[in-house]
């Protein structure tokens, strides 16, 4: 039986990370009251569903004329402890419903059967992976979107010739032609 753990207007809905830059472990969390869900999920998911969202966020102003609510203080909190991950994400989906005025967005577990996956994203039915299905006003999705990049970019800097990230040793730069860069990371 399929679970969906949805939560309308949360307490708080982030990204967030555990672990020291080069070996953290990325986040999306839903708060609301005492019910905590977290869900496991790769930097570059968080980066596709922050940039996804601001897009869908200027076409929802471009299309409705709705101008975007000033960002609030933003939200520098550690995730909620303990972080118990439900499940590591497979599969996401973003929408707008403009009859509330909501983004909604939906983080799903991997199913064997991609075709499956992909038809109960958003759905409400009863087969399929389980889910964390959130609603966010304007604010709270823009809110999401300032630290979901904030925390990207608080990771390991890039290399300046190649760009993957840099351990404080340094790394193997194939601009380098495979030699050892050491850059200082002061």
């Amino acid at each position: 039986m399929r679970q969906i753990h949805l939560f309308e207007q949360p307490d708080r809905f982030v990204a967030g990370t555990v672990g020291a830059p080069g070996e953290r472990t990325f986040y999306l969390q839903a708060v609301d009251g005492v019910r905590v869900v977290s869900v496991a999920l790769e930097e570059a998911q968080v980066t596709v569903l922050a940039d996804r969202m601001a897009q869908l966020l200027d076409e929802v102003v471009a299309r409705t004329g709705t101008a975007l609510p000033p960002a609030g203080e933003p939200d520098t909190e550690a995730l909620a402890q303990p972080v118990d991950e439900e499940f590591r994400v497979g599969a996401m989906g973003l929408a707008w419903d403009g009859d509330s005025g909501e983004v909604i967005v939906e983080a799903q577990a991997p199913d064997e059967d991609n075709d499956v996956a992909e038809q109960t994203l958003l759905e409400d039915v009863d087969e399929g992976p389980d889910a964390l299905r959130v609603r966010l006003d304007l604010s709270r999705a823009r809110a999401f979107v300032d630290r979901a990049r904030r925390v990207v970019a608080a990771g390991r800097p890039p290399c300046p010739l190649c760009g993957q990230p840099l351990d404080p040793a340094g790394h193997v730069c194939p601009r380098s032609n495979g030699f050892h860069r050491g850059i200082a990371l002061s």
